[in-house]
Formats: structure tokens, C-alpha cells, sequence
């Protein structure tokens, strides 16, 4: 029984924190509203969003493997979080031929899967170095 109310709680937990990283997300991206361009089919932007969610979601993974404690895994899906955003201003200011955000907003495709890319790869680097 322990197990299932523990299990509950990592789930409530990390819908809160995917959802909060969004919404941070969501200020982030100043040339289109996320969820708008997604209603309209921006598969580009899809991408991107899916690669934010598995990306947050592989962090708090590896915090829940190697901690028994819910606060642990909070701090760590805040750390996950601030570090994607990160990861995501420096896509953008490494990009220097084109703008991420004015690429993913024409629904260039291709720039979506890197952009997915980026972020669950350096989750794994982010979690792998939880311990």
C-alpha cells in the first residue's frame, strides 16, 4: 500500500513540475504561444514541447531511482527545468543562421527534432549526474 500512495505522489509531483516548466516555457517563446501553434497543427513545435516534457520527465526518473525522498525529486525537477531553459537559450544563441523560435514558428520540422533532440539528450547528461 505504501508503494501505490508513494507511487501517486511521484505522479502528482511531476504532472505539477512538467506543468510548471511549461508555463515557463510558454513566457519563453515571445514569437508564438505554444499551445496556439499546436491547436494549428505546428508539428514543429510539437516536437519541441514533446522533447521538453520527456526531457523534465527523465530528470525527475532519475532523481526518484536514486532517492527515496519526494523533496529530493522536487529540488531536482526544479534543477531539470532551470536547465532546459538553459539548454534552450543557448539552442537558440549557438543557431546563429537562423532564429529557433522564428523556425519552429513556420513549422520547420527539421529544427523541432533538434530542438527535441537537445533537450531529452542533456536531460540524460542531467540525470546521469544525479547521484
Amino acid at each position: 500500500m505504501e508503494a501505490i500512495l508513494l507511487t501517486l505522489m511521484y505522479f502528482g509531483l511531476a504532472i505539477l513540475i512538467v506543468i510548471i516548466g511549461l508555463v515557463i516555457f510558454e513566457f519563453m517563446t515571445n514569437q508564438y504561444k505554444d499551445w496556439d501553434e499546436i491547436k494549428n497543427g505546428n508539428q514543429a513545435v510539437a516536437l519541441s514541447i514533446t522533447g521538453k516534457i520527456i526531457g523534465i520527465c527523465i530528470v525527475l526518473a532519475f532523481s526518484i531511482y536514486n532517492s527515496a525522498q519526494l523533496m529530493d525529486t522536487l529540488i531536482w525537477g526544479a534543477v531539470g527545468v532551470v536547465l532546459q531553459l538553459i539548454a534552450y537559450v543557448l539552442f537558440e544563441l549557438l543557431t546563429r543562421k537562423f532564429s529557433v523560435q522564428a523556425e519552429l514558428k513556420k513549422g520547420n520540422i527539421s529544427v523541432g527534432i533538434i530542438s527535441l533532440g537537445v533537450s531529452i539528450g542533456l536531460a540524460f547528461v542531467i540525470g546521469a549526474s544525479i547521484t
